[in-house]
Parts: C-alpha cells; structure tokens; sequence
C-alpha cells in the first residue's frame, strides 16, 4: 500500500484523497502483498498518518492523530483521526467503530498520544477495548508529554512497538518519514525557535515570476491557484514582503468554503504602503504588520484605526520575526514573498520546505524578478540542494518540491521532567518563581482558557449548561443577554464548535463586523466572566487544582506576546490579566484548605 499524503503544512507527495469514512469494516490490507518483514505494519502506520493529515486545516494549531484498529487477518476493523484537541481522540473513534473485533487486534498509531493535563481517554480506550499491540510510528515530540503515554499502555500489559526503536526496517523508515511529515511543523516546534516555514511561488519556464513592468497575473494555472488555497488553509500565517503589497493587491484568503483562515502577515521595513488595501479588510481574517521601530507613525495610527496590528523590531529581520511568531504559538507559516524577502528568509535559515510552480510560459525581460534574490553565492558549488525532492504535473503546470533542510532529529531522547523527577526526587517541577504559561501544549497549557477542559456553567434560568472550554464560554459572553436574532444565534455557533480555537475566532470576528450586537457592560464585566469560568475549571478537575495550588510562591504570567490586556506582554508591559486570576484563585483554594485544617478534629 503506497502512502500519498494530501497537501499540508510540511509535504506534498501526491494528491491522493483518502475515504471520508471514519471506518470501513470491509477494508483490508492484503498480507500476500507484504511479504517483506513488518510490511504489513508499515502499511497500517502509512494509514494512519494519511488519516492523522485530515485535521489539518480544520482548525490550527494542534496534533494531527490517526489510529487504525486492525484484526491479525490484516482486515481494518476500525479507524479515525483527531480533529482538534478536546474532542474525540483519534483511538476513541477507532475503538468505537471496531467494537468486537478489538480484542486481540492491533491498534496502529501515527504519533503518541498526547496526556493532555492528565487526560487518559486515549490510552484507556485502547486497554477497555481489549487491543493486544500498538505500534506508535513516534514518540511525541513536546518533551513533556514524550513517553508518558508509551508508559501508560505498557503498564496495562500491551504490547508498545515503536518505529525505530522496536521495529526496524526499510519499510518501517519510509512509513516512519509519513508520521514525522504529517506533524513536522509540531515537530519543528519541539526542536527550534521558529515555526515551520514554506516558501511557495509560481514561476515561467525562463524563471520569472513577473514581467518587467511587475504584472504577474496570472503565471500559473486555476489548478494550481486552487493547490495553493488549499495549501493556505493548513498555515497558521501567510508572509509578504511590501511590494507584493504594492503591486499585487492580495487578499490572501484560503477560498476553500470555510474552515480555517491563517493570519495575514506583511514585513515592511520603511511602511511605505498604500492606505487603502484588501489586506487591511479585518472582515474575514486579521492582518499584522512587522516593521522597523520608529517607522511611519503616523501610518502606524492609520493601520491600528482599520484594526490592523502593528508590530515593531529594532532590526527587522526573517529569523527575528519568525522566533517571535514562534513565540506567538504559531506552527506553519507560508511564505508568498517577492524574491528580495525570499532570499532574505532563506539566507536566515527560516525556511524548511519550497514549492515551486512552473508554469509552461516564456515571458524573458532583463529586468524581470526571479523568485529569490540575492543569497550571496558566486559559483554553482555553492547553490542549495533541495532534500526528498518530488514532482507532480498540476494542469499544466510543473510542481516542484523539496526540504531545504531536514525535518528536526528528535533523538537522542532527552528524559521528560516525570523521568527526571523520578530519578532525582529533589528536583521540582515548580521552581521557578516565574511560571509562563500560553499554549494549551505547553507543560503548563492546563493554566490556559484554551485548554480542552470542559466546564459547566448555570445559564439565565439558572440550569448548567457544558461549555466545551472556557474559551468557549468566554467567547459566547460577549453577546449574551443581547435583544437580537443575530447576537442570539452567535451564541449557539460558538457553544457547537469543537474546538476552542474555532470559537475564538467566531467571537473575535463578529466583534470586529458587528460592534453594535457586543452587550454594553461587556468591558466592565469581562474579567468577572473569564474569573466564574476558571474557577468552575479549577474547582472539577481535581488535578488541575491540585497543579495550580503547587505554583504557591510562584508568579504566574500569560506569556501571549500580543494581547498585553490578559497576557503578560512581548517586553512585559502587558496587564496579564489572566495570571492575577489564577493567582487570585490559587490563593482562594490555599485559604480554604488552610481553614479546612483548622476545623479538622
């Protein structure tokens, strides 16, 4: 069985379109085919990554997971993938759609299970169900959460290969690269400081991507445009330099019908931009501008009234911004630069992957721009080699695509903090007197208003209600109580979405189009809205209070970069509001356990 995964974030080996369904009592992988050693688990791994790479796009950021569940005759007896965290782990929809014929089959998966904050559904789903082996294509990338999972199902009993580890073979690499691809910006993450970045173009067959006058509408085919919002789609955030600003107009919308919409991003060093532009339509999808400090401050005031953020650098440089998306949580960024910004991006060392269109057309032109542009090389010996380099015609068009460096190596593997404490117990967890805290991946995710843990809250009428999260719940708020129709409806979108992230961005968006449907108190009572909500969060989980209450003596900081009203701030001078309520809530719970040891017998 050959593995074609479908364009994403990390790799486009072929378009290949795996079934809808989330299982198929019927399919089955034929082990007169594989007579290879472990080419039948290569097969089933292959399966499960091109499973794993259907989230992506969906929502962003997060894992991609897939599991497939398969009987030692070689049929699949279940499967399904994880479309973002806090629903339905991938391994829970396989169990479920197997039933029966788990017991004693085989459950094959792409990446670990991630414990989130003590989540075990995915592992005790495997163990309930009677599964007999799994076999992991890799280790979790995020150090923290690597090998927990791998422990917890060996000490139910199963059996646990690991490719690479356990398992090797030829078969097994090639279906090992599958999973490190479907998750390589996590990966890239896991490993440096800067998100994983592709450089995308569009070029003739003479290696220009405009005419001498700048017009380059449009170079490659519908077919391959069409690629390219696809590709937009899987990307936390799309780059441009400028002068694609100045000469091309974009919008820089994904166009596939919804789902998610990656941030727009623009580095302009000087601001010399036009005031009137389609990227500085908030309507749809938000836009930040990178610039040089000081820069245009008059034009910076312009961009802040259209609600365009603007973000300044002492030296505005590809790797610099990129650390600071990174910083920023950021997984995927798509370059769609001219080939000044792309020579810098890639003389930076931000840049792991390109994609080249090429399309069958001759336009010449001295002066016509190539796609990059000046690296500094001055003979042939010195040009860069693409790595795992792939070909597929599209229309008419040539793609061409490559890594310009390696996917991150993840070994050797570094023991997690629970291995570290183990061995030495006077190490803590909880030493720092400053706990930064962002993501809901992060060692301390479970602090954020992200995290997929879902709280239930009394309504108008006084009857609970389930919040999937507090993002959630937080979100919907902003238009509760409203007299109208449209405000009303906002907060059923927002209570169904599956993920936080999803709701974040229906409650952002409506705020920025309709001002008018946001309730009127709403800045006087925010902060009273996202307190009740993670005091409900902290006070069911008992681990998580447990967690909150051993930070005592530390100080907790939101370390969002960008939102300097609940985070703490890019330098700091942000309010972090966020912090001070988990503090102020880690002090309420210390009282009360202090005055619940006063009053014991």
């Amino acid at each position: 069985m050959a593995l074609c995964l479908s364009l994403n974030a990390s790799s486009l080996i072929c378009k290949c379109k795996a079934s809808s369904s989330s299982s198929s009592s019927s399919s089955s992988i034929d082990p007169r085919n594989h007579n290879a050693p472990h080419a039948l688990d290569a097969a089933f791994i292959r399966r499960a990554a091109l499973l794993a790479d259907k989230s992506a796009g969906l929502t962003s950021p997060h894992p991609n997971f897939g599991c497939v569940i398969a009987t030692p005759s070689g049929a699949i007896a279940g499967e399904g993938f994880l479309y973002a965290q806090g629903t339905t782990p991938a391994e829970v929809q396989a169990v479920e759609a197997a039933g029966e014929r788990c017991r004693g089959a085989t459950a094959y998966l792409n990446m670990e299970p991630g414990d989130c904050h003590g989540d075990r559904t995915a592992v005790s789903a495997l163990v309930q169900a009677g599964v007999q082996r799994v076999v992991i294509g890799m280790r979790h990338p995020l150090q923290h959460l690597r090998g927990n999972a791998v422990r917890a199902i060996r000490s139910q009993g199963l059996q646990v290969d690991l490719l690479g580890e356990d398992l090797t073979s030829k078969d097994l690499e090639d279906a090992q690269k599958a999973c490190l691809l479907v998750n390589a910006p996590l990966i890239c993450r896991a490993a440096s400081r800067v998100p994983f970045s592709v450089l995308k173009y569009a070029m003739t067959l003479d290696g220009k991507i405009a005419a001498s006058s700048g017009h380059a509408s449009w170079i490659s085919s519908k077919q391959s445009r069409n690629l390219v919002f696809e590709l937009r789609g899987r990307s936390d955030a799309v780059i441009v330099g400028g002068n694609t600003v100045r000469k091309d107009n974009p919008r820089l919308t994904a166009r596939h019908g919804g789902g998610h919409m990656p941030i727009r991003i623009v580095m302009s060093r000087s601001l010399n931009l036009p005031e009137e532009a389609n990227l500085w339509d908030m309507s749809e999808v938000s836009t930040i501008v990178v610039t040089q400090r000081g820069a245009m401050r008059s034009f910076q005031k312009l961009l802040a009234s259209k609600g365009v953020e603007v973000v300044e650098f002492d030296m505005l440089n590809a790797r610099d911004v990129m650390e600071y998306f990174h910083d920023r949580g950021y997984l995927s960024i798509l370059w769609e630069c001219g080939g000044t910004l792309a020579g810098s991006a890639i003389s930076s060392g931000v840049i792991h992957k390109v994609f080249a269109f090429v399309a069958p057309k001759i336009i010449g032109g001295k002066n016509a721009p190539s796609p990059v542009g000046e690296l500094g090389m001055v003979e042939m010996s010195q040009a860069l080699n693409l790595i795992d380099v792939s070909y597929e015609q599209v229309g008419p068009d040539m793609l061409i695509s490559g890594f310009l460096q390696p996917i991150p190596d993840m070994v050797p593997i570094i023991p997690s903090l629970n291995e570290t404490v183990a061995m030495d117990p006077t190490i803590s967890p909880y030493e720092p007197r400053i706990i930064f805290f962002y993501k809901a991946w992060d060692p301390y995710g479970a602090f954020s208003n992200f995290s997929p843990h879902p709280i239930q809250m009394p309504d108008e009428n006084g009857d609970y209600v389930t919040w999937l999260s507090v993002e959630h719940y937080y979100q919907a708020h902003k238009f509760v109580g409203v007299d109208d129709t449209f405000a009303q409806n906002c907060v059923k979108k927002i209570k169904s979405v599956k993920s936080p992230e999803e709701a974040a961005r229906i409650g952002r968006s409506m705020q920025r189009q309709r001002p008018d449907l946001v309730r009127s108190d709403w800045d006087n009572i925010k902060i009273e809205v996202m307190y009740r909500a993670l005091k409900c969060k902290f006070s069911i989980y008992p681990h998580l209070n447990s967690m909150l209450l051993l930070t005592a003596g530390s100080v907790l900081v939101e370390a969002s970069p960008h939102d300097l009203f609940w985070g703490g701030g890019r330098d700091g001078e942000g309010l972090n509001y966020l912090g001070r309520l988990l503090m102020k809530l880690r002090s309420e719970f210390l009282g009360e356990t202090s005055s619940s040891s006063e009053t014991d017998p």
